[in-house]
């Protein structure tokens, strides 16, 4: 396991999800028309979503469970491995969800969602963070 690869995304992961919190505005309706803020949010917002993506496939290489054909699949298998737990591995799964409307499809993002997400959902990312770290040190 190359512990020093996944701290150095665990660590790219700190600085996107700060960028976010910096960024996001505090009212939805300032979100709507700061273009800057929207790019800002969502690149960043996206990035934490593939960091815990690419840490969890790595992660997933070390256990014996298959290799998953989906994204949203790395996290059902770090669960099954006991890596994370059962709720964040379901949150994980809709952050990918968000991440693949924002990176194919970015004309229809609602950008109530990403402020929601951004405002209540940086959490899910902490914890799972928090879950590889714990896992780490068993």
């Amino acid at each position: 396991m190359d512990w020093l690869l996944i701290d150095q995304k665990l660590e790219s992961l700190r600085r996107a999800l700060r960028r976010v919190k910096e960024r996001c505005p505090d009212d939805v309706e300032i979100l709507l028309i700061d273009m800057d803020a929207q790019d800002i949010v969502t690149l960043n917002l996206t990035r934490a979503v593939q960091l815990c993506v690419d840490i969890g496939a790595h992660l997933v290489t070390a256990t014996e469970c298959p290799p998953p054909s989906t994204m949203g699949g790395i996290f059902d298998a770090l669960f099954s491995a006991g890596v994370i737990g059962e709720g964040v591995a379901e949150r994980m799964k809709k952050a990918v969800g968000f991440r693949n409307v924002a990176v194919h499809d970015y004309e229809a993002i609602n950008w109530h969602i990403v402020f929601t997400i951004a405002r209540n959902h940086i959490s899910d990312f902490e914890d799972y963070a928090r879950d590889i770290l714990a896992w780490r040190e068993k």
